[in-house]
């Protein structure tokens, strides 16, 4: 019987990867982002498999928008895996200054990287399977940094997350784990700010001297939302080729 999946961010980059490898395992997939000609496209790549429902998961309605449509789609979902997230400090309106551009930077992060995580999880808790997988998305700056701080304090914040969310639902066997990529090409997230200077600078951070793509963190994605990885709980993957050593 084919497993549902919900991914939020499944228009583009990785989200998409990640519903593009969960489809070709036999999963049914629901899209989720807030831009509903993306998502209408990405739905028509993967086929059949997918539908889409476009949500601000930002907000509360948001939340309740996928549920309804889960609901009524599926009935009960196996995989969440809650790939929305982005940078926004480097977007804060031009008239803001200080103190209150911080606040600004600080609070759109939270808001995109942390709420629209918890949002799309509590929302759909109540038809969440036993057995079920819960992924969400960090990155090597929850480690190291990301020179604005917000970017990588929101990606951290979802760390104990997860490990609660594991203490709560393991009893259930429902897994909650957090991939937390390093450098990858092929998505949206820097837009034209990348320099060739420092895309050879991050890949030499690597040992194994290439970039990572989407592919890399689907294919992770994938196995931890397997039946295989029902052992696996409460943990942060990192997917970096050896940027930052395992810690």
């Amino acid at each position: 019987m084919a497993r549902t999946a919900v991914v939020s961010g499944g228009g583009t980059g990785i989200g998409l990867a990640v519903a593009e490898h969960l489809a070709a395992a036999g999963d049914d997939v629901i899209l989720t982002g807030r831009r509903e000609d993306v998502l209408a496209a990405a739905a028509d790549k993967i086929g059949k498999q997918a539908s889409y429902v476009a949500a601000d998961l930002e907000t509360v309605e948001g939340a309740a928008a996928v549920l309804q449509h889960a609901s009524e789609h599926a009935g009960r979902i196996d995989v969440i895996a809650a790939a929305a997230g982005g940078n926004t400090a480097a977007k804060a309106p031009a008239d803001l200054e200080g103190l209150q551009r911080t606040s600004w930077a600080w609070t759109a992060n939270l808001r995109l990287n942390v709420m629209t995580a918890v949002h799309l999880v509590e929302g759909l808790k109540p038809i969440l399977n036993d057995d079920g997988r819960i992924l969400l998305f960090s990155s090597i700056a929850a480690y190291r940094g990301s020179g604005t701080g917000s970017y990588g304090a929101s990606k951290a914040a979802l760390h104990p997350y997860a490990i609660d969310l594991s203490a709560e639902l393991g009893a259930r066997g429902i897994t909650a784990n957090v991939i937390a990529p390093g450098y990858i090409e092929d998505t949206e997230f820097f837009g034209t700010a990348m320099t060739e200077q420092r895309r050879t600078m991050l890949i030499g951070q690597t040992d194994n001297k290439r970039p990572g793509n989407p592919g890399d963190i689907a294919a992770l994605a994938a196995w931890l939302a397997s039946p295989a990885a029902g052992h696996v709980t409460a943990q942060i993957i990192q997917s970096n080729g050896g940027a930052l050593a395992g810690r």
